[in-house]
């Protein structure tokens, strides 16, 4: 996560996701003065978008890695009065209980082993009638066309077999339903972003795909019977697609919420 393609990923990620995925925050009837937490900020990419749809509100931003808060707080450093960007463990929040209207977490859960702990830690900081907005990554929702290479097998044989090597849900995004039952929430809905080559720009598609070759190429191998080589043509035989205009791809990207009782 702190490689440099990170950075990369998360700035083509908000821009082919977040058109989509604004207007379901308006579903939350947030209070006017609401205070809202990002965990697994980032660079601030959407908590910077947060805090400009509620301008009255107080967002937190938390993370692991202080060399992207730093460059979230240069970034957003005209938001600085409405954002404060902080170092934290999402399995161990620093704040009390019933903290917050909103919890958000995107990009991370499938990331990390236990991710129903780190749920969990949202429930117990979020208000009652507050909102968890979960943006879950499944790594069973991603087409195109297979041109030279059979691109499942990027997925399959690669990303998958490194998800169980690594003890992570590489899937989380069809599993998370079952967890915030299991947590009691209510109101659980579990909508889709379609990051394709009709509603998100060829580019930003494409740019997403190359930060994760960039970035994961090395440790898929490592943690599969497939060699980076091969990793990396899977991945440019989507990139490929993507950049085609004769082809269609598509990444589905899962959204659940749910209301804390």
């Amino acid at each position: 996560m702190a490689d440099e393609s990170m950075v990369r990923n998360l700035r083509e990620q908000a821009l082919a996701i977040w058109p989509q995925e604004e207007p379901l925050y308006q579903r939350y009837a947030l209070p006017d003065d609401a205070r809202i937490l990002d965990v697994g900020c980032g660079t601030g990419e959407i908590a910077a978008r947060l805090a400009r749809l509620y301008p009255g509100s107080r967002v937190m931003g938390v993370d692991l890695l202080e060399n992207h808060l730093a460059l979230a707080r240069g970034r957003h450093a005209d938001l600085a009065d409405q954002i404060d960007f902080r170092t934290g463990d999402a399995y161990e929040l620093d704040f009390a209980d019933d903290s917050f209207d909103l919890a958000v977490n995107r990009h991370m859960l499938q990331s990390v082993p236990d991710p129903e702990k780190i749920i969990a830690e949202l429930v117990r900081v979020t208000r009652p009638g507050g909102w968890l907005h979960l943006l879950v990554e499944d790594y069973g929702m991603i087409h195109a066309p297979c041109r030279d290479r059979d691109i499942d097998r990027l997925w399959h044989e690669g990303v998958l077999v490194f998800g169980q090597a690594t003890n992570t849900d590489l899937r989380i995004g069809r599993h998370a339903y079952r967890i915030l039952r299991k947590l009691g929430m209510n109101s659980i809905s579990v909508d889709y972003v379609t990051v394709d080559t009709q509603r998100a720009s060829r580019d930003a598609f494409a740019g997403i795909m190359i930060a994760w070759r960039d970035g994961y190429s090395h440790a898929i191998a490592d943690n599969s019977e497939l060699p980076e080589s091969e990793v990396r043509a899977l991945f440019d035989s989507l990139i490929a697609s993507i950049r085609d205009e004769s082809d269609y791809a598509a990444w589905h990207v899962p959204i659940v919420s749910a209301r804390v009782p």
